[in-house]
């Protein structure tokens, strides 16, 4: 079965992912280092690694995060409490799975029941909680393209897997 290999930046990564994504204003390298709780020597190694996965750019004498950084970002942010995606097999139906991130919607989709997965995608219940909870039309049209394709059994947890890999993961090997 192919799969959405989730792309585990390592918690310093990550750290500056964010970090870099919520400062506003130019910061000298010390500063930085300051807020993400590290050496400016070990941030500098974390920037290389995310200048290098493409999370990154140069950006004059500093660094920029770039849209491929943010969706990362956006992977590992959990929705509101009570918004959670539950998946069902049918009505009346659930097998006990929710989602709470694009991550641990990703999980849940490796291993959900074929028929939970079609009868969410074809139901357009997967579309709906993208475009409700992430604003991600991208997302939603690829979603929708494979709904237009009638793909059925681990054929379409494939496309979709892909699909989520293109948009918010690093690597799909």
């Amino acid at each position: 079965m192919a799969e959405c290999v989730v792309y585990l930046m390592k918690e310093e990564s990550l750290k500056v992912l964010k970090v870099m994504n919520g400062v506003t204003t130019k910061t000298d390298l010390n500063g930085f280092a300051r807020m993400v709780g590290l050496s400016p020597t070990e941030t500098i190694e974390q920037m290389q690694e995310l200048l290098k996965s493409g999370l990154v750019r140069k950006a004059g004498s500093g660094y920029g995060i770039t849209e491929k950084g943010r969706n990362a970002l956006r992977a590992f942010v959990p929705v509101e409490k009570g918004e959670e995606f539950h998946f069902y097999n049918d009505i009346d139906q659930p097998n006990g799975f929710h989602a709470g991130s694009i991550l641990s919607f990703c999980e849940i989709l490796k291993i959900a029941p074929v028929a939970s997965l079609e009868f969410h995608l074809y139901r357009e219940d997967f579309e709906n909680w993208i475009r409700g909870e992430f604003e991600d039309l991208i997302l939603v049209n690829e979603l929708a393209k494979i709904r237009s394709d009638e793909l059925r059994g681990e054929e379409l947890r494939k496309e979709i897997l892909l699909a989520l890999g293109r948009r918010y993961y690093i690597s799909e090997t």
